[in-house]
């Protein structure tokens, strides 16, 4: 073992090795020099301080003055406009918004709340109601624009506003008129004038030049001892008095009398650049300069910040971080509760890379680094020894030291090999080195340390071996390891021995335990358990913890999966390296941060150290953690703080409503309800919580008190065309694991359309009411005018059908059949006489029978035809001749049509067709359906043709009969659902055809 004195002596070392050929004996002395215990060297820990810049949406990285508003926002005043930030996000203004010039450099909040920005171009403007008036937008602000640049600002009890400038200028507003003070003597000019009321209400202009009172009227020179350096050096307190640096200090003017409160060394106040503070509680004082900020008490006590860097201004906030104004951002000192603190080369470590960390039993850190050094820092004294190693290839990269208690021993390991420091406490380091009997290669992924056992267990790329006796035999041999026995091959990651004394460990396949010589593969019963295991820890009732990669920690006991934690429930990242467990809380490293999970299992919170989130973010190496510090191991260095103060109180974020935009106006926020017309409305409102603990805030919003509530991450909501209503825009805001603070609310309606409005809809329903009323009258009227019409159809129907009847029953027909009986009984045909007197009597009957019906079956027709026709070829012999042609699809006892509808046709065929022609003829009659609608009935004859009869006729002449049965059927198309189409017309030379289509019921 060798102790490394430093990094400068080894370089030194090698180039005299290199250049020079010294002899034997001065390489020996060399090397012998080097082996000696290095001395031991004190650390200085230096406190993290975040930093914000134009890469986290600050305005301009040259930040001129801080404030902290009455809501708890900090405003930053830049050489690029405004910046306003939360703790997560900054909202820029320029001059866009309002700004009468890119440059602000100071500003001031009034009792109204109204914020007052004094730009470089001496223009005045101020902020109310999340509007910005200038003199453009502004009558007094136009009033009060002197070209000059304002230093400083008063608003004293009459409400008088007060400025004092970098020119001969004193600006007083009343409130009704504005009055200026120029001093005309070259000695008392008011130059840089700081403005300052005392508890009586005296008016005090100090000046570059002179001290000046106001009398009422005007100023003039007075005696005073009061003496600030500049504008910069004195503030008004809230009860009237003055704090001011002079020559001798910081000093308080009050009642009359000035009070030294904090001595200060010539050499900063002669560098003084920049604003001052006082801290009344902590009766400290903030010094700002070109080299830094410095806090001064009254014992003398001097703490630097930022050095070497230019600082213009330092306050404190509400919440006691300390914030600073500097040429490369802002920056804030975390109040104490909440300061993180890094251990760094720089600060005296070996390396700023820190891989591994334990804690001895006399309070010391064993710190692996990345430079083949192990550092010993004491912690009650920030002593720090260097441990160097023999060889720096082969423990470059210290990943794990263990501290074993019962042994006083500290076990280090590299992925090549692995070492132990025995009997720590006697100062002697004695170490030790595992071989391996063969000298065989092995790369160490993981060991454990059993607690109560000699054993050591080992996480090799080859397998999982352990030593039965690590105290006595700190060697293992390859080849005589028994596989399943003290021997498991495939690539682990982590091995870990429980309280019992069993060996868990993880590999390729999974989760897999060893006790009392039995193996049990816990991963063939659970799939979670076959995902790569990190890191193994154990609860005080038994529980495992799992750290796995990629699904979160896994809490196992008794052979159940009894909970699994991830990002759902608040970690930062389901890739979980490390994890630390510390009275009954578990400290827990991600690739994205620290999480701690505090009252596990019950009502289990976890916590994400966001405020540190630019140290512990993703570099994190280790961690330790004791009754009161958190200790990290890191690529920047050893970072801790005190996470177990019981004086932090964690306040619910209260949120504000930063800005109402409608319609690309933008209107005030403290109004407590607005009135929209209606229409294509688009409103947008922002808001932000106020919180510089952490960034990880949640908001909720809705727009009804009685709708749910909908979460969201933005800072920003934006609705367009709501309905016309009223509306209450609430939203609140939540940190990690916390409650819900308090809501912002504003309300807002929407008036609704002309067409909404009650007298609107009045006048509505009765004009409805009375179009209702007439158009029932107009169609009861139509009903009853159409019955009226259908009864006077139905009554001219009757009549045609009588007068129909009256047509079948033709004279000449009569008159013909009673001759043809008189014939025949004349001839004593009996027979004949009897046969066609019984046939006209069936006629008659049948006549008789089917006109008292407006519809008749097919059949009926079909069999009063055949009566008609056989009287009638009894009468003409063989001179007249007749066919049916009736489809077999018709059901003709259902089908039905109107009655006496063919007869007419029949006849009209037989006697003005048929019978002038000398030869006789013959009548077709075709039945069939057309559709499923329609039927079709054709009556065809190869008489003269009709054309030809009316030619041969002097007179124009139309059947009776015809003409009632078109009629007819004109009618009861009209009193039907669908009409009776009829066509008559004469064949090519002779004949004629009646077509009828009949629509079936």
């Amino acid at each position: 073992m060798t102790t490394k004195l430093s990094k400068k002596a080894l370089l030194f070392a090698e180039k005299a090795i290199l250049k020079l050929n010294f002899s034997r004996y001065f390489i020996a002395f060399l090397f012998g020099l080097i082996t000696f215990n290095a001395p031991k060297t004190l650390l200085a820990q230096t406190t993290y301080l975040p930093h914000y810049n134009t890469k986290n949406g600050l305005a301009s990285n040259n930040c001129y003055y801080i404030l902290q508003d009455k809501k708890g926002f900090i405003w930053i005043a830049t050489d690029n406009g405004l910046s306003r930030f939360d703790g997560t996000n900054f909202q820029n203004f320029t001059i866009e918004d309002g700004l009468p010039d890119t440059q602000i450099l100071q500003m001031k909040e009034d009792k109204d709340g109204r914020l007052w920005f004094f730009a470089l171009n001496g223009q005045l403007s101020y902020l109310k109601e999340g509007k910005f008036y200038n003199q453009d937008n502004d009558e007094l602000l136009k009033k009060l624009n002197f070209n000059t640049v304002i230093v400083s600002f008063l608003v004293d009890k009459l409400g008088r506003i007060w400025l004092g400038t970098n020119a001969n200028l004193i600006v007083c507003w009343d409130g009704k008129t504005i009055k200026k003070y120029i001093s005309p003597n070259l000695n008392d000019k008011f130059i840089n004038a700081f403005i300052h009321e005392d508890e009586h209400g005296n008016i005090f202009a100090y000046s570059d030049l002179s001290v000046q009172k106001f009398d009422g009227k005007t100023f003039s020179m007075v005696k005073s001892k009061v003496q600030p350096i500049s504008y910069m050096t004195a503030v008004n307190s809230t009860h009237r008095s003055l704090f001011y640096l002079d020559a001798g200090g910081l000093k308080q003017y009050r009642h009359g009398s000035i009070n030294d409160l904090i001595p200060i060394p010539q050499n900063l106040i002669k560098n003084m650049s920049g604003y001052f503070y006082y801290d009344v509680t902590a009766k400290e004082v903030w010094l700002s300069n070109a080299n830094g900020a410095f806090a001064l008490n009254k014992s003398g006590k001097t703490v630097q910040y930022l050095q070497d860097i230019s600082v213009n201004q330092v306050i404190k906030d509400n919440n006691q971080n300390m914030w600073f104004a500097t040429n490369q951002g802002i920056y804030m000192l975390p109040n104490a509760n909440n300061r993180l603190s890094i251990i760094d080369a720089e600060s005296g470590l070996s390396s700023n890379v820190i891989k591994s960390i334990t804690k001895d039993g006399k309070n010391r850190l064993w710190l692996g680094t990345d430079d083949a050094v192990i550092d010993v820092l004491t912690i009650n004294n920030y002593q720090v020894d260097e441990i160097g190693l023999d060889d720096f290839k082969k423990y470059k990269t210290i990943k794990q030291v263990t501290f074993d208690p019962k042994d006083q021993s500290i076990y280090f390991a590299s992925d090549y090999g692995m070492g132990v420091f025995k009997n720590i406490y006697n100062g002697s380091n004695e170490v030790s080195y595992l071989k391996e009997s063969n000298n065989s290669m092995f790369v160490i992924k993981h060991f454990s340390v059993g607690e109560n056992n000699n054993h050591l267990a080992l996480a090799l790329s080859s397998g999982v071996v352990f030593l039965s006796d690590r105290r006595n035999k700190f060697e293992f041999n390859a080849a005589k390891y028994r596989e399943k026995e003290d021997f498991f091959k495939d690539r682990s990651y982590h091995v870990f021995y429980d309280r019992e004394g069993n060996l868990w460990f993880s590999n390729i396949n999974g989760l897999s335990q060893f006790s009392k010589g039995k193996l049990i593969k816990h991963y063939e019963n659970h799939p979670l358990l076959t995902k790569r295991i990190n890191d193994i820890q154990q609860l005080a009732d038994g529980t495992l913890i799992l750290a796995t990669d990629g699904y979160g920690l896994i809490f196992y006991k008794n052979r159940q999966i009894t909970r699994q934690i991830t990002q759902k429930d608040g970690l930062t990242n389901n890739i979980c390296t490390k994890i630390f467990v510390k009275n009954n809380e578990i400290w827990v490293l991600t690739n994205k941060g620290v999480n701690k999970i505090a009252d596990y299992p019950s009502q289990f919170s976890v916590t994400n150290f966001d405020y540190g989130k630019d140290l512990l973010s993703d570099d994190i190496n280790s961690l330790f953690i004791d009754d009161s510090t958190a200790y990290f191991a890191t690529n920047k260095g050893l970072i801790l703080f005190k996470y177990n103060n019981k004086n932090i109180v964690k306040n619910l974020p209260k949120v504000y409503v930063t800005s109402i935009i409608k319609d690309n106006e933008r209107l005030p926020i403290d109004q407590g309800n607005f009135t929209f017309e209606t229409g294509n409305n688009t409103i947008l409102f922002t808001f932000s919580a106020v919180d510089f603990t952490t960034s990880d805030i949640t908001y909720r919003y809705r727009l009804n008190e009685n709708s749910a509530w909908v979460e969201t991450r933005t800072r920003r909501l934006d609705f367009s065309s709501l309905q016309s209503g009223d509306y209450i825009f609430e939203v609140s805001a939540k940190s990690q694991n916390g409650n819900w603070g308090e809501s912002a609310k504003i309300a807002f309606t929407i008036k609704k359309h002309f067409w909404q409005s009650l007298w609107f809809l009045s006048i509505l329903i009765l004009l409805v009411a009375y179009i209702f009323y007439k158009v029932a009258v107009y169609i009861t009227r139509k009903q009853k005018d159409k019955e009226q019409e259908q009864l006077l159809l139905k009554n001219k129907v009757l009549m045609l059908e009588q007068q129909a009847l009256q047509a079948m029953m033709n004279p000449h027909f009569v008159f013909n059949v009673m001759n043809s009986i008189q014939h025949y009984i004349n001839t004593q045909n009996t027979a004949s006489a009897n046969k066609v007197l019984t046939g006209f009597a069936r006629l008659i009957r049948k006549n008789l029978e089917i006109c008292t019906k407006s519809y008749i079956s097919l059949e009926e027709e079909l069999e009063y035809l055949n009566l008609y026709l056989k009287l009638e070829k009894n009468r003409f012999g063989d001179k007249l001749k007749y066919i049916f042609n009736i489809d077999e699809e018709i059901d003709k006892e259902e089908t039905f049509i109107p009655s006496m509808l063919l007869q007419p046709y029949v006849e009209n065929a037989i006697w003005h067709g048929i019978m002038p022609k000398e030869t006789g003829g013959e009548i077709l009659i075709n039945i069939k359906l057309k559709d499923e609608f329609y039927l079709n009935i054709e009556i065809i004859d190869d008489g003269i043709g009709i054309d030809n009869s009316l030619k041969d006729k002097k007179e124009t002449h139309i059947s009776k009969g015809m003409q009632l049965t078109k009629e007819r059927l004109h009618l009861l198309g009209q009193i039907g659902a669908k009409p009776i189409h009829l066509n008559v017309r004469q064949n090519t030379t002779n004949g004629t055809t009646v077509s009828i289509s009949i629509p079936l019921k």
